[in-house]
């Protein structure tokens, strides 16, 4: 009869667990942030960590050394609502723009007197003589020089989505999101009421119009509306933006509009000197 192996004596070791391995990793004491990022790198060759985990490291890194007015929309470009709009241009305003949070002013876009939840909305429905006034929230509002994971602090404490940024002579210069903050980290975060087409880039939206990304290809939109962007033209574009940047003459501006082979586009976001995405409406 064998007699079994003394397991005591064994050499074998169990495998390391990841937070182990990645504790590894990391011994190697990156002296700048380049080595770090090629330790993260070399993490992700080795099978320690995955690429998106690798991303999001990478996209916590790159906030650390951002500011508030690297990602505000400019105070030009910020969808506000007049506390003296009537109640049916408001709520058309609200449902055409889609966005869960808009800055309220009286009289003038620089007196701005709270935040409006859109979901607040629903007990003016109930309440038809409800006083929009008693709805508004208060505003959270941060330096252009703030720190984006400062920001993100504040926005924590204050239980606040969304920030008024400053100037150093205290007038409104842009405005931000929680969300704009965490897509520097993870990417493009897609609303829950959008509906992905077989294209990858256009969003079907809750009012019937589509969300169409910047770099979305010319020959996805042909094949996805039944069109030739480019029929008539002496120059090839790869990419929506670049034609239609064409088309303009210069970087669109969120709020500008564009007519092409029948279709209508608007800017809805601009980022960073290039148009992240465009709302078409059929």
């Amino acid at each position: 009869m064998d007699t079994p192996p003394n397991t005591n004596n064994t050499k074998t070791r169990k495998p390391r667990n990841w937070q182990s391995k990645i504790v590894k990793a990391f011994q190697i004491r990156p002296k700048s942030k380049e080595m770090l990022l090629e330790v993260m790198a070399d993490a992700e060759k080795n099978n320690l960590i995955g690429p998106e985990s690798r991303l999001m490291m990478e996209g916590v890194l790159r906030i650390s050394e951002m500011r508030a007015i690297d990602i505000m929309v400019a105070a030009p470009r910020i969808d506000m609502i007049d506390i003296e709009m009537d109640r049916g241009e408001l709520f058309h305003q609200v449902i055409d723009i889609g966005h869960s949070r808009y800055p309220v002013f009286e009289e003038n876009r620089e007196n701005i007197i709270g935040v409006l939840h859109s979901k607040d909305l629903l007990k003016l429905q109930r309440a038809p003589d409800f006083n929009i006034k008693a709805l508004l929230r208060n505003v959270l509002y941060v330096p252009e020089s703030k720190s984006l994971v400062d920001l993100l602090r504040d926005f924590k404490k204050s239980k606040n989505h969304l920030a008024l940024v400053v100037d150093e002579f205290g007038r409104i210069a842009g405005l931000l999101t929680l969300e704009d903050v965490l897509e520097e980290i993870v990417g493009e975060i897609e609303d829950e009421f959008d509906t992905q087409s077989s294209t990858p880039d256009i969003y079907t939206l809750a009012d019937k119009s589509y969300r169409i990304a910047g770099n979305c290809s010319i020959e996805d939109i042909d094949k996805a509306f039944d069109v030739h962007l480019l029929e008539g033209k002496e120059e090839e574009f790869d990419t929506l933006g670049g034609v239609i940047a064409h088309e303009m003459g210069h970087v669109p501006q969120k709020g500008e509009s564009i007519s092409i082979a029948g279709l209508k586009f608007e800017v809805m976001h601009a980022r960073g000197g290039a148009v992240k995405w465009f709302r078409l409406r059929l």
